[in-house]
């Protein structure tokens, strides 16, 4: 077989960013192609991923359940579910849920292999 395949039972969930949200971490970094991380992650209600950036890391995130604000520099942005968020590596963001369930991503963390100048 040429196809990797990974059972989500296999997968530990984990606590993430500080204990704040938890994620399971399907694709590790140097595990498959330029790809940095493939994470799913939960964040309660009320709390957030504290402010952060990934260095020379862009980011997607993909909302798969719930309501939040997304934030950086220049602003907040409400999300819900299906919304989709791509931050450029070494941009700092903030992701709060301020919903009233918990809310559920999918992260995709991509090594950044443009030139900076």
């Amino acid at each position: 077989m040429e196809i990797i395949k990974k059972s989500n039972e296999s997968i530990k969930k984990e606590e993430a960013h500080g204990g704040s949200g938890s994620r399971k971490l399907y694709i590790a970094d140097k595990e498959f192609g330029t790809i940095q991380g493939m994470t799913y992650g939960w964040l309660p209600v009320g709390n957030k991923y504290a402010w952060h950036n990934h260095e020379n890391i862009d980011e997607i995130m993909y909302v798969i359940k719930g309501t939040g604000i997304v934030k950086d520099k220049d602003g907040e942005y409400e999300y819900q579910e299906g919304d989709t968020f791509m931050y450029p590596a070494d941009v700092f963001h903030e992701i709060y849920n301020n919903g009233d369930i918990e809310s559920e991503y999918v992260f995709v963390r991509i090594h950044n292999v443009r030139r900076k100048s």
